[in-house]
């Protein structure tokens, strides 16, 4: 069988005894083009890129990246932006797999089929729908899997038991396990040693499985986190780039540094 270029990079950091670097970053923002900029400059360092497409109710989201999505729409986002961002990455050398992340209301209106053809032509990797849960997810992970898309299931300190087991039963190769429950970007009310006790109960159901874990990662405890198959950072680079444009700033530069930084701690 055929490895994903998700499968892949998560083989490849554990070759190098180290996790998996995700990042998160909104389509569009600050603009197309930085957007664009930022994937090309962060992809050095990064194994697997997320891209979120802007909603203007993001119900999963913290500040940072509402503040991210409004911007992008601000800047006029729609999908097809996003799907443009994707396929302009995609054409440089040495890319990195790309998740795209966003709300199912948006698929539903684009047309489900007509949004996963589009993802495969463009060369999106993997898929997270923040509110398709399982088992309503049943049918579209199906056809995703048909397209070579890899759908990405999410999981909670709160999933009961049975219905962890048949997630991990029903997903492909990657599963987003989402640290604590707050949205994106809240301060780590949960140790990172709980973070990791829940994570490993996780892990033991399927280990050939990638788990990642999100949600709350900063600079100052991404270290603490390093036994996991992934982290993923979102809300701490849509803070860099507010912060960037707000200092009047390069957003690219220092977010480029930044993720460099993160890197660094996790090797």
């Amino acid at each position: 069988m055929l490895l994903s270029p998700i499968n892949i990079a998560f083989k490849n950091c554990k070759n190098e005894k180290r996790p998996a670097l995700l990042t998160y970053t909104v389509a569009s923002d600050p603009s197309k083009n930085k957007s664009l900029k930022i994937l090309k400059s962060i992809s050095e360092y990064v194994d697997i890129l997320e891209v979120g497409f802007g909603h203007s109710t993001p119900i999963a989201d913290g500040g940072q990246i509402q503040t991210s999505s409004y911007r992008a729409i601000k800047n006029g986002f729609k999908m097809k932006d996003a799907f443009q961002i994707v396929k302009n990455y995609k054409k440089l050398k040495n890319t990195k797999p790309i998740i795209l992340m966003g709300y199912y209301n948006m698929i539903y209106q684009y047309g489900e089929d007509k949004f996963i053809n589009k993802c495969k032509k463009v060369g999106v990797n993997g898929l997270i729908v923040v509110d398709l849960p399982w088992p309503e997810n049943k049918k579209f992970s199906k056809k995703c899997k048909k397209k070579s898309i890899t759908f990405v299931q999410l999981l909670s300190p709160t999933t009961s038991k049975d219905r962890l087991k048949k997630i991990v039963k029903d997903s492909h190769e990657m599963i987003y396990y989402i640290s604590m429950l707050s949205t994106t970007g809240g301060k780590l009310k949960v140790s990172p040693k709980k973070i990791l006790k829940n994570y490993n109960k996780i892990k033991k159901i399927d280990p050939k499985k990638n788990y990642v874990i999100g949600f709350g990662i900063t600079d100052k405890t991404i270290s603490k986190l390093k036994t996991a198959d992934g982290l993923v950072v979102g809300s701490a680079i849509c803070k860099e780039i507010t912060k960037s444009l707000n200092k009047r700033q390069n957003p690219v530069t220092n977010v480029s540094n930044m993720v460099k930084r993160l890197k660094n701690k996790i090797i």
